[in-house]
């Protein structure tokens, strides 16, 4: 198996003042000692390239000068993809453990599980409970969203969580599964937690409690307003009481390009509480977050909402991506934003010790205006794929993606017949079952949650009965994938990649930095994640590790011999086999011998250091074929 960072040493890098080669790693003993994560939900990489030159503004003069000051002490990476399906809990769960939904198990907020029960009590939204039903019944509709708040229409969600509301799970006497507990992967919030740092993070849901992680401890200070609650005067936030869209929808703060900023200015303040060493509401003083950091949900909201009240439509003029007036506000009120932040950690003396990577959980799709065709909003003689199959479905998640569970598995087939056959009908498109899907998940006749069948449709087509959007997330176009990544400090030289790199490999990033060995994370065991390439912080050696193929072989040779040090100084190697189930004969060689026993995956990490004491590391994975 060739994993992610080896493929990237294949790539192409434009870097200012560094080598043209992938580096295996970010420093590891370096300077940094805060990251702040920042998710411009919906910012796709185009945004912040015509943002930055004043597309949709003045020409020449940005949109977003404190992006573009960020990068010019930072890494630019032009192909960053997020998860598959791009979801906003497939794309947070992959910035935060690091791993893909085969090994998060999370495919989107409402989906399906056929290993869990029913919740004791029927939901907001209708996901059918009742005490009995469980263990008597196995498989039901999962939904982590607004509907399992105590009260969803509560700014606090009503306190949290209402445990009736959460699937059971039948082996472990009816238990309610939380969000974090459903999570398969640990978090890089936990990871910073066991290494003695602390934590913060703000998201729109209390069902983002899955940043916990599986421990269910990985957040000191989680401040998770409900995003979709009655729109309230916030007398802390200036200009929003009283409610400066007071003639918009006020069922949810989405509803309203104004309103939607004082719900996200909530979570700013919570970020500035962080940074001057104080808890999210500034009533206690706390330590500075080693990691911590916050969602934007304004972007997206310019990016899709059509404003009833005002007439006001978000989105793009045109298929290069120029932006509508509205949305050039969101992305300028997210910039001012982020750029209070810089100032205050400026303030605080914290710069210059801080990492800040501001990326999205998802991009937004179409961009091109003349592509969106909402079905069956647009033409009433066309349905969604779910809508087609009818009684087949057990549950669906449709946006400008279709996800299908089907009630009886044995009818996967039959039904891909049926969509293949509805193309036209349905948007068209790619259909995913059988192996075409096992290529990409988990087999659904091995993994209680992954769906059996995906169809992504022709981009620009959105799923919905309503004409108060013009994109949706969720599915696999570049529109939906392709989004800002920028990570920043000082230290940095300003450069650009065009190497193809994804979210997943935030959480490695981000713990790398702080100087903790990335192994810690499981995706970066499963699923061989990598640190970002291209990252050198305070003249940490550049690590580089020859990608090892699957291999009968019983004798194998591991290579860091390609690994720099930009002092121009000697270094020194130590591997170590994290699986523990190999020898390594010269563990202290660029070059060591191993010798494998039994077949399975084989784990190695090398820490290289140069004479500055300055390390840096790198991980490599592959399976040994033989017995």
């Amino acid at each position: 198996m060739i994993t992610l960072r080896n493929f990237l040493l294949g790539s192409t890098l434009m870097v200012a003042a560094l080598p043209l080669a992938t580096l295996a790693q970010t420093a590891a003993s370096t300077s940094i000692k805060h990251v702040l994560l920042i998710s411009i939900d919906g910012m796709h990489a185009l945004d912040y390239a015509n943002c930055s030159a004043g597309i949709g503004g003045t020409a020449g003069t940005p949109t977003c000068p404190n992006l573009v000051a960020l990068g010019q002490t930072g890494m630019n990476y032009l192909q960053a993809s997020t998860s598959k399906p791009s979801d906003s809990f497939p794309g947070l769960a992959a910035l935060v453990t690091g791993a893909s939904p085969r090994n998060s198990g999370f495919f989107y907020d409402v989906s399906y599980d056929r290993a869990l029960s029913p919740p004791a009590l029927t939901t907001p939204y209708g996901i059918v409970g009742g005490a009995t039903l469980c263990p008597s019944v196995v498989g039901t509709q999962v939904g982590f969203d607004e509907e399992i708040d105590i009260n969803y229409v509560a700014l606090d969600g009503g306190g949290g969580i209402n445990p009736a509301y959460l699937p059971r799970d039948p082996k472990n006497g009816c238990a309610p599964v939380y969000p974090h507990q459903f999570l398969r992967s640990n978090t890089f919030f936990e990871v910073v937690k066991a290494n003695g740092g602390y934590t913060a993070w703000s998201d729109k849901h209390p069902a983002y409690d899955y940043v916990q992680g599986p421990s269910g401890k990985g957040v000191d200070d989680l401040y998770s307003p409900e995003i979709n609650s009655n729109v309230i005067a916030l007398p802390s936030v200036p200009g929003c009481s009283p409610i400066p869209d007071p003639n918009a929808d006020l069922t949810a703060w989405t509803n309203s390009f104004q309103n939607i900023q004082c719900y996200d200015t909530l979570k700013v303040q919570a970020v500035l509480n962080w940074i001057d060493g104080k808890t999210h509401d500034g009533s206690a003083s706390a330590p500075v977050p080693t990691a911590f950091g916050m969602n934007f949900q304004a972007v997206s909201v310019g990016e899709k909402l059509v404003e009833g009240a005002t007439g006001a439509t978000g989105g793009y003029l045109d298929g290069l991506g120029t932006p509508s007036k509205s949305l050039v506000a969101e992305i300028q009120f997210v910039d001012a934003s982020i750029g209070k932040f810089v100032s205050e950690l400026k303030k605080q003396g914290l710069l210059q010790s801080t990492l800040i990577i501001i990326t999205a959980k998802h991009g937004q799709s179409p961009i091109n205006p003349a592509s969106v065709n909402r079905i069956p909003a647009d033409n009433s003689a066309l349905q969604s794929p779910a809508t087609l199959l009818g009684n087949l479905v057990a549950q669906s998640s449709e946006d400008d993606v279709s996800l299908i569970w089907l009630n009886d598995q044995s009818q996967t087939a039959t039904a891909v017949q049926m969509l293949s056959q509805g193309l036209g009908t349905t948007g068209g498109g790619e259909i995913f079952a059988g192996n075409a899907l096992n290529l990409m998940f988990n087999s659904p006749l091995t993994d209680s949650r992954t769906p059996d069948i995906i169809v992504t449709p022709n981009i620009g087509t959105i799923y919905t009965g309503g004409k108060k959007k013009v994109s949706e997330h969720g599915g696999f176009a570049n529109d939906d994938t392709n989004v800002i990544m920028l990570v920043s400090n000082p230290a940095i030289p300003a450069g650009t990649s065009t190497a193809p790199v994804k979210t997943t490999q935030v959480a490695q990033t981000i713990v790398a930095s702080l100087g903790i060995n990335p192994s810690q994370l499981q995706s970066s065991q499963v699923e061989g994640t990598q640190v970002l390439p291209a990252l050198a912080l305070d003249g940490s050696p550049l690590v580089v590790v020859t990608p090892v193929p699957d291999t009968f072989a019983k004798n194998v040779t591991l290579n860091a011999s390609g690994s720099s040090d930009p002092l121009g100084g000697s270094l020194t190697f130590l591997w170590i086999n994290p699986t523990h189930n190999a020898s390594i004969l010269n563990p202290t060689s660029a070059t060591p011998n191993v010798q494998l026993t039994t077949s399975g995956q084989y784990v190695f990490d090398v820490t290289v250091t140069n004479s500055h004491g300055y390390s840096s590391g790198g991980v490599v994975s592959f399976n040994y074929l033989g017995r």
